[in-house]
């Protein structure tokens, strides 16, 4: 999945502000208000692992480190750190923004490959 991921990047190259809807995505998920199903939460995990390194237009670079350290060991305060970044970046970023990017990703077949809950092993 992921060499699927990083070719869907490569055929569409995300603009600074949609690194920044990564970043939120990957906070929401961290954070359990992502409401999308586990395999399209995969997906989006791996879409941030391959543009974490990009450019954002709003979000601070400062929150990668802080998503690795959650994504290791996500304890209760850790959690609260997220919660708080996760509302910083919506805050940050229209809705329009957020909506307009995740119509984009599934227009663009990003999402099209994640299996069911059921297909996987």
């Amino acid at each position: 999945m992921q060499d699927s991921v990083a070719q869907w990047v490569q055929a569409h190259p995300l603009a600074p502000i949609h690194v920044d809807c990564a970043i939120t995505v990957m906070l929401k998920i961290l954070d359990g208000k992502c409401k999308m199903r586990a395999a399209e939460k995969h997906v989006m995990e791996r879409l941030y692992d391959e543009v974490k390194t990009q450019p954002g237009q709003l979000l601070d670079a400062a929150l990668h480190p802080l998503i690795a350290q959650a994504r290791s060991h996500l304890d209760d305060a850790m959690k609260n750190i997220i919660y708080e970044q996760r509302l910083l970046a919506e805050t940050v970023i229209s809705r329009p923004v957020m909506k307009g990017f995740k119509a984009m990703i599934r227009q663009e077949g990003l999402l099209a490959g994640a299996p069911d809950e059921e297909e996987q092993p």
